[in-house]
């Protein structure tokens, strides 16, 4: 009788790494597991995988020899150095035309640099993003791969079976480009995910600090948007942890210390931008903001020199509460506008062809910031494949003339009540700043070209043509080199 062979290997057997072998097994796929610590291994096999399709491994050369061939090799773990030494163990143990791929939160260009090396070596090599956390991995998450064209034939029936669905049936996964592409689009993801996650929190704050309003009644304002066009994940799971309980009948969200933590993908996605000249606003004062929550001790003494007279609200509370839900999906809008402008910005960049539709299609179902809205935005692409921003969209402009008004009300009252609002303001502000047909980087180009001759271009002539004035009229007529960072 033939030996059992394993259709996938899995490295990490951490809770994400679990469940995802539990998912393809469940699947109809064989997977043999191995992990640093093989204690690890045989408590999984002996335990929740015991009489599962899985096979457990206890050194890498068993893991290798368990596979089918061509052989693929799927790391669940941490990111950085530790993806790099498994690599370099892995290659002289596998063959041509096998796969290595990378299921953690990687960097881009690492990944980028790790497809390079790894082909240089006969193998092929996939970065996948993988959105869902723990349940994703075991229900089906959002996966986003990206590396060498020639593995996705070979792991596309795998991946595709185990992911998430749209409520069409779409697979919540499809090739995303080549190199660092599926990772830098995870990036984009998380850093979508950072600024919706902070617009829920600066509305939550607006409410009970601003309306006064206790947890069941904002669970049951959550409870309701989740019926509307904000439906969503994110917005799911606030309902569910405004109304959950300590044994002793206290809310577990108010005992909570307010410092947020981050492990780097919103950072990421804001140096990307920064690189790339993309206005990111919204989801870098998301990141801002938890670091600004970090610094607890400090805050804690500044409100003592400077506390905060709250503004008694005045006026219908159903009505503010409205208010704030169109604050709130305006602003999401513009999120999702930031990340798409930077994925359009990168994929220039590197070369990539991005399917914007197609990416919105993938974060449909599974991932952490899985909505119904994101529907509208794969048919905005439809529409226009080439469109430069969803702002620029017929439906979205439409959409965001009906929710204007209240979006000003809402930043205004959270400006005038004392009450931070980082990303719903930023929002607002690269909204107006980018419907501006006439912004004061005229002086501001004056000011460049007064102290450091950086010139400037004029209204009167062509774009491209640069200029410089002597202000002072001791000044000379050399000019520095023009260039844009």
């Amino acid at each position: 009788m033939a030996e059992r062979k394993a259709d996938i290997g899995l490295i990490g057997l951490a809770v994400m790494g679990e469940n995802l072998v539990m998912n393809i097994e469940s699947k109809g796929f064989t997977a043999a597991v191995y992990n640093r610590t093989v204690e690890k291994v045989d408590r999984f096999t002996e335990g929740r995988a015991k009489g599962k399709n899985i096979i457990g491994c206890h050194s890498l050369e068993e893991l290798i020899g368990a596979l089918k061939a061509p052989r693929k090799v799927f790391l669940m773990i941490r990111a950085g150095q530790a993806v790099d030494d498994m690599i370099e163990q892995l290659i002289p143990l596998l063959s041509p035309g096998d796969v290595i791929i990378d299921g953690g939160n990687s960097h881009f260009p690492d990944t980028d640099r790790r497809t390079k090396y790894v082909e240089s070596k006969g193998l092929l090599y996939i970065g996948t993003g993988v959105s869902g956390g723990e349940e994703g991995a075991l229900k089906g998450p959002s996966m986003m791969p990206g590396g060498s064209p020639a593995a996705w034939p070979l792991v596309k029936p795998i991946f595709q079976s185990i992911c998430a669905k749209a409520p069409d049936g779409s697979p919540c996964c499809d090739w995303v480009g080549e190199g660092g592409a599926g990772h830098f689009v995870k990036m984009v993801h998380n850093g979508i995910e950072y600024g919706d996650m902070q617009l829920i929190c600066e509305v939550y704050q607006l409410m009970r600090d601003g309306l006064g309003m206790d947890n069941e009644e904002m669970q049951e304002v959550f409870a309701a948007w989740n019926k509307t066009e904000l439906e969503s994940y994110l917005i799911e799971i606030t309902r569910d942890i405004l109304g959950h309980k300590e044994a002793d009948g206290r809310y577990t969200v108010d005992i909570i210390l307010d410092a947020a933590g981050q492990k780097g993908t919103g950072k990421w996605t804001c140096v990307s931008a920064l690189d790339s000249g993309v206005p990111l606003t919204l989801i870098s004062e998301a990141v801002f903001a938890r670091c600004l929550s970090s610094i607890k001790s400090e805050r804690v003494s500044a409100s003592a020199i400077y506390p905060h007279a709250r503004v008694p609200f005045e006026g219908s509370k159903d009505e503010m509460i409205e208010v704030l839900r169109k604050a709130l999906y305006a602003s999401k809008i513009v999120s999702y506008a930031q990340g798409y402008a930077l994925m359009r910005a990168a994929a220039s960049e590197y070369g990539w062809n991005l399917n914007y539709g197609g990416i919105a299609l993938m974060w449909r179902g599974g991932c952490i910031i899985r909505s119904v809205f994101l529907g509208k935005i794969k048919e905005a692409f439809e529409r226009d494949p080439a469109l430069s921003n969803l702002l620029c969209d017929g439906y979205f402009a439409s959409v965001i003339g009906e929710l204007l008004p209240s979006w000003r009300k809402a930043a205004s009252w959270a400006v005038l009540s004392g009450i931070p609002a980082p990303a719903i303001t930023a929002a607002l502000s690269y909204f107006d700043g980018y419907t501006t047909d006439r912004l004061p980087a005229n002086l501001l180009q004056a000011q460049r070209d007064y102290f450091g001759a950086h010139t400037y271009e004029r209204v009167d002539v062509p774009r491209g043509q640069f200029f410089h004035t002597d202000w002072t009229g001791h000044g000379g007529n050399t000019a520095s080199t023009g260039y844009t960072v």
